[in-house]
C-alpha cells in the first residue's frame, strides 16, 4: 500500500501509525523512534488535528467484555436519513454513523449498555421512528480484523524495531474476564473524549492519587477492556472511498473467508455476524476504480463467498463514540 496526499507526507503516515500503536505515548519517545524532534511530533499532530479529523480516544472494547455489540442497518425515506443519523448520533450507546445509499441509508454500530437498553433500541424507539422503512440488525459474534488492530498498520511503514520501541510496557496478564468496574467511569469519561489526556488532568477527573491513576488505566489496557484507538479522515491518506460490504458465505467457509479479509490491505475491519449476511466488513480504497477490482478480484476469488453487497459510505456522522469533527 502507498500514500498518495498532496497536503500530507510520509512523516505524517508515520506519526499516524505511531498513535496507533501506542495512542498515549509522548511526543518526546515518538520524536524519537522516527528521528524528528518533540516539536516537530508536536506541530505535525497539531495539524493533523485541525486539517485531517485526528483525535486519539478509548474505546470500550465489548468482545473482551462479552457485551452484546450490534450493526444495524436502516433504510429511510429520502431526505430523512441525515436528520435521523443525527439524532442517533446524540446518544451514548452508539459509537459510529454513516450515510450510505445515495443518502437514503444509515449504518451504525452500538454497545447496549444492558439487554433493556437493546430492546429499547431494537423493539421500541427504531421501530417507531417515522420515515424508518426497513431495519436490518446483525449481532457481531467474532472479530477478525480491527479494534485494537489498526488499517495503518496494513502500510508498514514503521519497522519492527521501532514497532518495538514504541509499545507499551507489557504488563502480567490478568486473570479472569476483562471488566470495567463503576469507580473506573470518570476516568474513561475523560479519555473517551481525549486518550491522550494528561495523569495530572485524570487524577482531577477521578479524585484518585496520580500512581492510582496510572496503575488503573494500565491494568485496564493489559486486560483488554480498553485500547486506545485513532481517528481520522483516511482522504488525508490518498484514501477517500469506504464501503460497507455485507458477505455471505457457506457456514464451513465463513471462519476461513473471515481469516483471508483480514489479511487483505483494503479491509479495515472485519466480523462473522448473526443477521442477513454472516460477514460485515469495511473496505477502504482510493477510488470507486479500485473498490471495484477488489470485489471483482481478491474478493471474488475467496472460496465460500456466496453473495457480496457493498454500500459506499457518503459521509460520516459520529465515529469512535463522539460526531465527527468538521463534518
Amino acid at each position: 500500500m502507498r500514500m498518495e496526499s498532496d497536503t500530507f507526507d510520509e512523516l505524517d503516515l508515520r506519526l499516524l501509525d505511531a498513535l496507533e500503536i501506542n495512542g498515549r505515548a509522548s511526543f518526546s519517545r515518538i520524536g524519537a523512534v522516527l528521528g524528528v524532534s518533540d516539536q516537530t511530533v508536536a506541530r505535525r499532530y497539531r495539524r493533523l488535528s485541525d486539517e485531517g479529523g485526528l483525535r486519539v480516544v478509548a474505546v470500550r472494547d465489548a468482545e473482551r467484555l462479552g457485551e452484546d455489540y450490534w450493526t444495524l442497518r436502516l433504510r429511510c425515506v429520502p431526505d430523512s436519513a441525515p436528520a435521523i443519523a443525527e439524532a442517533l448520533a446524540k446518544r451514548p450507546d452508539t459509537n459510529w454513523i454513516g450515510l450510505a445509499a445515495g443518502g437514503t441509508e444509515i449504518i451504525f454500530g452500538t454497545r447496549p449498555r444492558s439487554p433493556g437498553d437493546r430492546d429499547d433500541l431494537l423493539l421500541g424507539k427504531l421501530p417507531r421512528t417515522p420515515r424508518v422503512l426497513e431495519i436490518h440488525a446483525h449481532q457481531i459474534l467474532h472479530r477478525f480484523y480491527g479494534g485494537p488492530s489498526g488499517w495503518l498498520r496494513k502500510f508498514a511503514v514503521l519497522d519492527d524495531d521501532e514497532v518495538a520501541a514504541l509499545r507499551p510496557e507489557p504488563r502480567p496478564a490478568t486473570s479472569g474476564p476483562a471488566r470495567i468496574e463503576p469507580e473506573d467511569e470518570p476516568l474513561l469519561a475523560v479519555l473517551e473524549r481525549d486518550g491522550r489526556a494528561t495523569y495530572p488532568r485524570l487524577q482531577r477527573a477521578t479524585g484518585r492519587s496520580e500512581s492510582a491513576v496510572k496503575r488503573r488505566l494500565a491494568a485496564l489496557l493489559a486486560s483488554g477492556a480498553v485500547y486506545v484507538d485513532v481517528e481520522y479522515r483516511s482522504e488525508i491518506l490518498g484514501y477517500p472511498t469506504a464501503a460497507v460490504l455485507w458477505i455471505t458465505t457457506s457456514p464451513a467457509a465463513l471462519h476461513r473467508v473471515g481469516e483471508a479479509l483480514a489479511a487483505h490491505d483494503e479491509i479495515a475491519h472485519a466480523a462473522a455476524t448473526a443477521g442477513p449476511s454472516n460477514i460485515i466488513a469495511t473496505a477502504v480504497v482510493r477510488n470507486t476504480a479500485d473498490l471495484y477490482a477488489y470485489l471483482s478480484g481478491p474478493l471474488g476469488r475467496l472460496e465460500g463467498v456466496q453473495h457480496v453487497e457493498a454500500s459506499p459510505f457518503l459521509r460520516r456522522v459520529k465515529q469512535l463514540t463522539y460526531p465527527s469533527p468538521g463534518r
